[in-house]
């Protein structure tokens, strides 16, 4: 008789427990995250005037003493479960900061705003998608040899697309170095732009915090060529915040000349290397900066922000760019599943980090992300409100609401996580039910408005 695969085994005898109907509620309750957290421990909730227990709830009671809480990897290639509720917690954080809500008012869509595009600057001629690749200038040739193009038309999703026409010509060293230095770029480019708008108007740039405020939501993307870009939304403000109107100076028009000007100013230094030397890191020649308007005349606002929250559930392997896990030895970049060129980006970051000099860089910790180490979605305090925000938001709309004059008292540790293969299995059925709903429920949202 032919026996059954380990993961069907496995959930039969799931399925066969007393305590499944308990447990799959708590897969349900997780929205079938593919790597839940158990915990084991209990929650009590007292009346602080009074001492009288109002709520308790013990573990002890749960199937295998623990309950399952999700895991929140934004990846989808991790889970694709908490990246579907991440995605949609950024897209609100977006859009609360274009058009209001979630305590930001709808005044807000009335302010200066742009929709920027920052890029990173070449380090060497790669195969181009779209025309004809050919060389943009000068020599058919390189010091090398080979030719600077190919003469053929690639495809956006073509492998070749993005990886270099001379592997010896391209400055993997600076393409890594650039990428660990693009969180402070981006820094150095906020306070430029303050400066230059305080500059424009003729304040003394200490005082540009009394007149306005910049405020930002910025989101982090990997090219085909595996650098990194940037895409931002960029407003002006009041000196309060979003609440406050900005001074009669603040336009438009004056926010972008300040961003383009900002963008192609503004340089950062590497440490000095005996074998690297001092870069000057600087944004590439690809500068955008589209005003967001709000009579429609611009890119949509919920398109932005629908733009945005597709992009931070992208893992590194989904974009071709690195890994989506750290790597600790040398043997886990060869057997990494990318390219070459992203294999010897990998490498120049692991051999660049046992350099003293770039010690502080941690290089060899981020080589999974090619040298990059800032997160993938950041935001002014000001810009609109918190992932933290919205969680509780959703506590509160599911009912878990804390009570006034309440005390709470808890004591959780952390016994486990994942799931066994059939436990895996019945999880992803639960994940993709619930996708299907959504998907239904918004398409019947989107034939009532169209009716």
């Amino acid at each position: 008789m032919r026996q059954l695969p380990e993961t069907d085994r496995d959930a039969i005898r799931l399925a066969q427990d007393l305590n499944f109907p308990r447990w799959l509620e708590q897969i349900t309750a997780t929205g079938g995250c593919a790597h839940p957290v158990h915990l084991s421990g209990s929650t009590t909730t007292l009346d602080g005037t009074t001492g009288e227990i109002l709520h308790h709830y013990d573990t002890r009671t749960e199937p295998g003493e623990r309950l399952l809480v999700r895991c929140r990897n934004r990846r989808a290639t991790v889970c694709p479960a908490c990246s579907r509720l991440h995605a949609g917690d950024t897209f609100h954080l977006v859009r609360a900061g274009l058009l209001g809500g979630k305590n930001v008012p709808a005044t807000v869509r009335h302010l200066p705003r742009l929709f920027v595009t920052l890029t990173a600057p070449s380090f060497g001629p790669v195969h181009r998608s779209g025309d004809v690749c050919r060389p943009r200038r000068g020599s058919e040739t390189c010091e090398h040899g080979r030719p600077l193009g190919c003469g053929a038309v690639h495809g956006p999703n073509a492998l070749v697309t993005g990886q270099p026409l001379c592997a010896d010509c391209y400055d993997y060293t600076a393409h890594v170095l650039w990428h660990a230095h693009a969180s402070k770029l981006w820094d150095r480019f906020v306070i430029d732009v303050r400066r230059r708008l305080a500059s424009a108007v003729g304040l003394v740039q200490s005082h540009f915090a009394r007149h306005a405020r910049l405020s930002f939501a910025r989101v982090a993307e990997y090219q085909k060529r595996a650098a990194v870009h940037v895409h931002a939304v960029v407003r002006l403000d009041g000196p309060d915040g979003a609440d406050d109107e900005p001074p009669a100076w603040g336009t438009t028009e004056l926010l972008a000349d300040a961003v383009r000007a900002s963008a192609r100013r503004v340089l950062v230094h590497t440490p000095y290397s005996l074998a690297v030397g001092e870069l000057a890191l600087r944004w590439g020649a690809q500068i955008d900066a589209r005003p967001l308007r709000a009579n429609g005349d611009g890119p949509d606002d919920d398109a932005v922000a629908a733009y945005v929250a597709k992009y931070v559930t992208k893992g590194a392997s989904e974009t071709g760019a690195g890994a989506d896990y750290p790597v600790t030895t040398c043997e886990d970049i060869e057997s990494a599943p990318v390219n070459e060129h992203v294999r010897t980006l990998m490498r120049t970051c692991w051999h660049l980090g046992g350099l003293p000099e770039y010690e502080p860089l941690r290089l060899r910790h981020w080589t999974h992300t090619l040298g990059y180490r800032g997160h993938i979605l950041t935001k002014s305090r000001a810009y609109s409100t918190t992932y933290a925000a919205l969680r509780a938001e959703r506590a509160h709309h599911m009912g878990h609401v804390d009570v006034p004059e309440a005390v709470t008292e808890r004591q959780w540790r952390y016994v486990g996580s994942g799931h066994t293969p059939g436990a895996a299995l019945v999880a992803a059925g639960v994940a993709e039910d619930l996708a299907l709903n959504r998907e239904i429920a918004h398409e019947e949202r989107a034939t009532q408005r169209g009716g």
